[in-house]
């Protein structure tokens, strides 16, 4: 049952990914992410890191995904791209890094993933996967990778936006001054005659 388990996941994490960059639409592009963080979460369950899988629901398919979302949201207008066409010498580098990508996978299957099938795994070590370790690890060995991960999901973020507004033309419309409005036309014909205070506090009262 459990193989079963691992190889759905494994198809649905494989997929959320290849949908999220092969998706045109940025809406379609956030969900199948999230499918993706799922399934990975799914993952971290057969290994029985149930915490992990805890933190990759709430935190990454829940609070990071939100963020996105209003990310998308604001960039809207998918019929323009954001960016212009990519020349062929880029196209040429991005198959060549793909097939390297697809070649080192099919080794590591190959050679190693298909022949620890028929065994029961490594054993987990003491205190995989709970809290203390999960810290110790981010505290220690894995700190300049999760720092590095956490500026760059800023950095698209930030991106995003920027790139929303070039496109819709918010960069060049400058900063309007209050004297700026008070000198237009209709502000202008709109002001009372100009007067002494005594005319313009009316008659006196009695």
């Amino acid at each position: 049952m459990a193989e079963v388990l691992f190889f759905l996941a494994a198809i649905g994490a494989v997929a959320g990914a290849v949908g999220t960059v092969s998706l045109r639409n940025p809406f379609y592009a956030v969900l199948a992410l999230v499918c993706h963080l799922l399934a990975l979460a799914a993952l971290f369950l057969l290994l029985r890191a149930e915490f992990v899988a805890a933190a990759q629901v709430v935190v990454y398919a829940g609070a990071v995904m939100v963020l996105y979302v209003f990310v998308v949201a604001y960039v809207g207008g998918t019929d323009e791209p954001l960016t212009g066409s990519t020349g062929v010498s880029l196209r040429f580098a991005s198959i060549l890094f793909a097939l390297a990508l697809f070649a080192e996978l099919t080794i590591a299957i190959v050679g190693t993933g298909l022949s620890a099938l028929e065994g029961e795994g490594a054993g987990a070590p003491a205190g995989y996967g709970t809290p203390a370790k999960v810290g110790e690890l981010f505290l220690t060995k894995f700190l300049v990778a999760f720092e590095i991960a956490s500026l760059l999901l800023l950095i698209a973020a930030v991106g995003a936006v920027i790139l929303a507004r070039r496109r819709a033309g918010l960069a060049d419309t400058g900063e309007i001054s209050v004297g700026d409005v008070m000198r237009r036309p209709e502000v202008t014909a709109a002001r009372a005659e100009p007067g002494s205070m005594i005319e313009a506090a009316g008659p006196p009262q009695r």
